[in-house]
């Protein structure tokens, strides 16, 4: 059986924040708020939304921030909540290829280098100049 999510209504938002219900449209109307609508075109409100909408009263209300700088930050911990997920992804691909990678370094040498790197002494300048002139 599929669980709804619990919504709320822009009122009973606002209501509990303590902020208007034009507030509430302004932030929508800004890119900062994405309520879903009902069948007749009623702003519902998910737990995502308001701990987004903490966030933006917290910047506004104890930090100052404008509305521009809102929307930055937001969008950087949105990108950085990214860039999180890519990490862990990539860190439990590590972590279930690891065997792989042992065997594979196991195969060369100490001697051997994954790059192999010249050993030719090559001057750092191909001339030299007395200074002293």
């Amino acid at each position: 059986m599929k669980r709804k999510n619990k919504t709320y209504t822009i009122s009973a938002v606002a209501e509990t924040y303590e902020i208007h219900p034009q507030t509430l449209r302004l932030y929508e109307r800004e890119g900062l708020l994405k309520p879903s609508r009902s069948d007749g075109n009623t702003r519902l409100y998910t737990d995502a939304d308001l701990e987004r909408l903490e966030v933006i009263l917290s910047l506004t209300r104890e930090l100052g921030v404008n509305l521009a700088g809102v929307e930055i930050i937001l969008n950087m911990r949105e990108k950085m909540n990214q860039m999180q997920s890519e990490f862990e992804r990539f860190f439990e691909y590590l972590r279930t290829h690891a065997d792989e990678f042992s065997t594979r370094v196991e195969i060369f040498s100490e001697t051997e280098a994954l790059i192999p790197i010249s050993r030719q002494n090559r001057p750092l300048n191909n001339f030299t100049e007395d200074i002293s002139d």
